[in-house]
């Protein structure tokens, strides 16, 4: 067929809005965290990482099934330190990958360091009880 180009790479953020998942983690600043995470209605789980940190990496594709696996029931929320310094020093995040969940606009626990999928989700488990 003249006239069509390659199809554009869906990006997993966009193939997620399309499937209307709402499973995708979400990206959070200083300016976003109030709105996006403390007034949620449902328990947020916030990774508090850096471009530069090899762990936090490692961590990422484990809390994108998070994400999936509960959609609906929770928000991923991902904030950069380094471009957020406010809320990082806010939140104590010393030592990344540093995951901390909130419920009700306070945060109900915390994992520091790259953790297995297991340990994630018992975090998770404990805030939707």
């Amino acid at each position: 067929m003249l006239g069509q180009g390659p199809k554009p790479v869906e990006t997993a953020a966009e193939a997620a809005a399309r499937a209307g998942s709402g499973a995708a983690p979400v990206h959070v600043t200083d300016t976003t965290f109030h709105r996006e995470v403390l007034s949620s209605d449902l328990p947020v789980l916030v990774d508090f990482w850096a471009p530069w940190c090899g762990p936090c990496h490692m961590v990422a594709p484990v809390l994108d099934r998070v994400a999936q696996k509960y959609a609906g029931r929770i928000k991923v929320a991902k904030l950069n330190v380094d471009e957020n310094p406010a809320t990082a020093s806010r939140y104590r995040a010393m030592s990344i990958p540093m995951l901390l969940m909130f419920r009700n606009g306070e945060p109900v626990g915390k994992l520091v360091g790259a953790h297995p999928q297991p340990n994630i989700e018992q975090l998770v488990q404990q805030a939707l009880r």
